[in-house]
């Protein structure tokens, strides 16, 4: 039976379609200017990306061309709270999937040279409201080749069950959390997309051994015996990169020994797989990543990284307490936070007068200002529903 944190997951997933103009959504009368703010920035933000497209359709130059730095912004413009682009299908939006289907690979992907997996995943993201009957074809075989993405058998027994970039173009082939996050997110959109179309007899994940997987990249003694985990205050219940290595680095605790570092963005993703994997909202692995965000919660950097990642950061802080439906945050000082609200203040304060957003630290390509845009109006967009 599904709980109600995959419902709300379920639900975050199939937005597109959710979000026409007659939202069901109770609205609060006090946040009314806010909310027609947030509008305001979306509206800003969608009108700068619609001016970078280029002419094949897609949204980068970057070299190798990622198909997913197009899936994005397609992604975007669905789930503007109207629903008017993904009612209209306008021809820069049918271009962008032009591009897309052009990216097809004979394996069922969606890549050019590498990074097979995040790319094949945010663009199914986009081909499954593309309204084209034609793509149901190129959807299946896109979640089939995710599903057979999942790492099992290695070397390293602690990576089995997680999604690695993928198999080509890259030296990175070992499973991370943040590459199981975007592909669990996909295969999650496929199947509601399906309703019960398709029969139990198709291909699926061995969804037991992601949240095995998730759960060794987690600080949390009780359920994950990795010799490198700590239950130390700073990091008991947060998140790392993968198994045995944390971006964030290590720190030497007070009793000498070392831990690796938990951090802000990857333990959003690991609260946000572990939804998408359908763990229940009372497991302690679930409430001790909750605890750890609220000890943790600032807008101000990505905890752990700085402002490397910040704008990721604050979209997965977004998808992950909206799915988990936390209305609001407590933390250790018994502040009650409206994380709505302030991420919204704060992407608002940030947005450039062309509508657009960028980082002035460039790790993880957050000095593309296509990119972050894309990242910021996403945030927006399932705020607006929320205020």
């Amino acid at each position: 039976m599904k709980t109600p944190l995959l419902i709300l997951a379920t639900a975050a997933l199939l937005a597109p379609a959710l979000c026409a103009a007659d939202d069901p959504i109770p609205r609060d009368g006090k946040k009314l200017s806010l909310r027609n703010e947030v509008q305001l920035a979306i509206d800003k933000g969608l009108a700068f990306l619609k001016t970078k497209q280029l002419d094949d359709g897609s949204w980068s130059d970057v070299d190798p061309v990622h198909p997913a730095l197009t899936a994005l912004p397609l992604v975007a413009f669905q789930r503007e709270p109207s629903g008017k682009y993904l009612k209209d299908q306008p021809e820069f939006m049918r271009k962008g999937y032009a591009f897309l289907r052009g990216k097809v690979q004979p394996d069922g992907g969606i890549y050019t040279k590498g990074l097979s997996n995040y790319n094949t995943s945010t663009a199914l993201l986009a081909l499954l409201n593309s309204r084209d009957p034609k793509d149901e074809a190129i959807t299946k075989a896109a979640h089939d080749f995710i599903v057979g993405q999942q790492a099992k058998g290695l070397t390293d027994p602690s990576l089995d069950g997680g999604i690695s970039y993928g198999p080509t173009g890259t030296s990175r082939q070992h499973p991370d959390l943040d590459n199981t996050l975007v592909g669990l997110e996909a295969v999650r959109a496929y199947k509601a997309s399906r309703q019960g179309i398709e029969s139990a007899g198709g291909k699926d994940l061995n969804w037991q051994a992601a949240i095995d997987f998730i759960s060794r990249s987690q600080n949390l003694s009780a359920t994950n015996k990795e010799k490198w985990v700590s239950d130390d205050p700073a990091n008991k219940g947060g998140f790392i990169y993968f198994p045995g290595d944390s971006k964030a680095g290590e720190m030497k605790l007070p009793d000498g020994r070392v831990a690796l570092r938990s951090y802000g963005s990857m333990s959003y993703a690991g609260l946000l797989s572990f939804i998408y994997a359908d763990v229940k909202k009372d497991d302690q692995r679930v409430v001790a990543a909750l605890d750890w965000l609220k000890k943790n919660y600032t807008l101000e950097e990505n905890p752990g990284m700085q402002r490397a990642g910040l704008f990721y950061y604050y979209h997965l802080m977004t998808k992950a307490l909206a799915a988990a439906d936390v209305k609001t945050l407590e933390t250790p000082d018994g502040r009650k936070v409206d994380w709505a609200g302030e991420v919204a203040l704060k992407l608002i304060s940030a947005q450039a007068g062309d509508g657009s957003w960028v980082n002035d630290t460039a790790r993880w390509m957050e000095k593309d200002p296509i990119l972050v845009t894309t990242y910021c109006v996403m945030s927006l967009e399932i705020i607006y529903h929320r205020l």
